[in-house]
Order: structure tokens, then sequence, then C-alpha cells
């Protein structure tokens, strides 16, 4: 049993370790870390800001420290989240329904008459990218730029070729370079409202809340986070019904079973297979010993495979009652995207599979994982579905 999410073993399939770890060693130390993988201790961890701080995730604008929703604690962290619960209501989620449908459809036209694609390129990309270009109010024809910026962002660069490692520090600098631009333009022009402006009024209002390098680094938080993990997802979930092809046919017969299916692929294959916290105090987990500064390692993806929470964890079925899985997080830390995950979700998988009959993956060759520590997903899946007329499949 070896906790080493950088190993391709790892990357191709984490669970068995995981179960593993579950069953012998729930509490396991590692490299300096503590692993933390049944659902009861994970759920324990994440409700306890107080004693399990966010701060162990850092993050930095051009080697400077910045503080976001994701790493920092309350009060500061309600306050910070505060910002974007302003301008990120339930009723502007539902408002963007029109919006995703006609991008789907748009994006499965062109599927269709081809007869083949990618799920991943062609539909898990292009989508998620195209609604948060909208809401932060940048250009939505820069896609496959952000694409590439955010991908980079998440690499680990640990191990790279030198070439590689310059080429993500390049594109993470392009990145940085766009949003500050974007930025500036907003405290010239102030009055907008999309997201980016929001952040920068709230920074004008209270300086000591956000830093001009707080500002940026969470405008591109909003970025990665907004695409990303929804990219995962819906490639995670057509993978998974790839696999599973009686869960597909079950899905194609009762399509209201779509969001059944959202919550299922979130549980069975996590997005965000974990984060970090750092023990404020002496404590303990388990009733391991915890000492005060020890790094945590809370495995989300793990806790939704524990059998004692989700029966026969590991197996995938489109019926489960999902209720109280961790994908989002838990506690004030839970993901403020997650209803627009869910939305992009729904509508892509049920609209996926009501115009691609057939659909099958094309070729055997396993799909190549996202280069990241702690997301999970597929940089491409290639599928082939029986061809069907685009104007008459809708």
């Amino acid at each position: 049993m070896d906790f080493n999410p950088m190993s391709p073993e790892f990357r191709l399939d984490p669970y068995p370790t995981y179960a593993a770890m579950r069953r012998d060693a729930p509490v396991y130390r590692s490299a300096g870390y503590v692993v933390v993988t049944r659902y009861d201790d994970v759920v324990s961890v994440l409700r306890q800001p107080n004693l399990f701080s966010s701060s162990a995730i850092g993050m930095n604008v051009r080697g400077r420290p910045a503080r976001t929703i994701i790493n920092t604690d309350p009060p500061v962290h309600t306050r910070i989240r505060g910002v974007i619960n302003r301008a990120f209501t339930p009723r502007m989620v539902a408002d963007l329904e029109p919006m995703i449908r006609r991008v789907t459809a748009r994006l499965l036209d062109r599927m269709c008459e081809r007869g083949e694609g990618d799920i991943v390129r062609d539909l898990a990309v292009p989508l998620p990218v195209t609604v948060i270009a909208h809401l932060l109010g940048v250009d939505p024809d820069r896609q496959e730029d952000f694409k590439r910026w955010s991908t980079a962002v998440i690499s680990e660069t640990a191990g790279l070729p030198d070439d590689e490692r310059a080429r993500v520090e390049r594109d993470t600098d392009e990145f940085q370079d766009y949003f500050d631009a974007a930025i500036a333009e907003r405290r010239e022009r102030p009055g907008g409202d999309d997201l980016i402006s929001a952040i920068v009024r709230a920074q004008q209002e209270d300086e000591e809340l956000l830093s001009a390098d707080d500002v940026l680094a969470f405008t591109g938080l909003l970025l990665i986070a907004g695409n990303e993990t929804t990219t995962n997802l819906i490639g995670n979930a057509v993978l998974a019904l790839l696999a599973h092809p009686e869960q597909m046919a079950r899905v194609r017969e009762e399509p209201a079973l779509v969001p059944n299916l959202v919550e299922e692929a979130l549980r069975w294959d996590s997005p965000v297979q974990f984060l970090f916290r750092t023990a404020t105090e002496d404590t303990e987990i388990a009733g391991e010993p915890i000492a005060a500064g020890t790094t945590i390692i809370p495995v989300y993806a793990s806790a939704n495979r524990d059998d004692a929470r989700f029966p026969e964890g590991d197996r995938f079925d489109v019926t489960r009652n999902a209720q109280g899985h961790v994908a989002f997080g838990y506690g004030v830390h839970f993901c403020l995207g997650a209803p627009l995950a869910r939305l992009e979700a729904r509508v892509a998988l049920e609209q996926a599979l009501a115009r691609l009959p057939g659909l099958r993956r094309a070729g055997d060759t396993p799909p190549e994982r996202v280069p990241s520590l702690f997301l999970r997903g597929v940089q491409s899946l290639r599928v082939a579905f029986d061809r069907v007329d685009a104007a008459t499949a809708r």
C-alpha cells in the first residue's frame, strides 16, 4: 500500500489503494503528511476549520502568497466568499440554463455532422469554458487559451523536462498577464455585472480584505474551478457509462435519472480527489494523535467509496441515492459553484445521451489522465456513435 498520487499506476486507478487504506490504515502517515480516507473522518476534518485550517492550500501570484476562498478560514473566508455570493446567486445560475442548452446543442451538432468525436475536447471542455468566460466577462473566443492556461496552472511540474517546465511557466505567465489587464480595465471602467467587476469592487471597498495579488488569484481560481472540475465531471461520467453499458441503457430508458447519474458520477469518480488542511493545534483523528502544524490530506474520493456510508461503494449505480457525497467538499468550504457544475453536467449528459445513439469508445487505448496531483479526469475520450442528421436529432 503506497499513497503516491504522482505514480502512473495510481493515476490510472487510485481506488484499490484507497480501499486498502480505509481497511488497514485509515489515518495513514506518508512523507510527512497524514492521509485520511474514511467517510466519517474526512467529514470530521472538513467540518472543523478551527482545528484543520485551509491555509495548507498555498496559492501564489508571481511567487507571492495570495488569499482566496479556497485557502482562508472564517472569519476572513466568510467575508471573501460573500463577494462572490452577491454575484453568484441561485437565480443567476438558473437563468443560465437556456444559454447552456444552446451551447451544448451547437457543440453536439458538430459531432453529429462528423459521426464521431471526442467527448472531452468537443463537449466537456468548451461548454464550461464558454460559461465561465461569460460569467467573468472575458472574451469567449479565447477559450482555447483559457483551457491551456488552466491546464498549466494545475499541472505538476516535478519531474518534467526543462522544456516542458518552461512551457508551463510561460503559459502561467500569459494567464496572469491576461487577467492583470482584465482587472485593470475594470478599475478604469467600473460598474460591470461580471464576476471580475464584483471582485474589483470588493477590493476597492475593503483593501484589507483583498490585496491586488488576491484579486488576481481569486479571478484565476474562478476560471480554473469553473471549467476544470466540470470538464472532469462530464468526462468521468461518460467514461463510467461506457464502462457500464447496462447503466447507460438504464438512463436512456429513464432520462429522468440523469440528475441521479450526475450525483453518482461525482461520488464514484470524484473530479477533485483531495485537498489539504493544517492542524492548528495538537488533536486526534480516529484516535490517532495529530501534532499541531501537521498537513492533513482528507481524501474526498475515498470517503465517497466508503462502504460504511455507501454500501458496495465501488459499484457504479445510476439509481443509487448518493446524497451526502463530499465531491464538492463539506461545511464552510462547500463549493459555491456546485449548482452551476450540476446544471452544466445535467444538460450535457441529457443531450449527449439523446443525440448520440450507440455511443461507444473509439479504440481501446486507455485515456490519458489529467496531469494534476489532486484533480481526476481524462484529457481525451474518443467516441463513435451511430450517424444521425444533426438537424433531426434534436
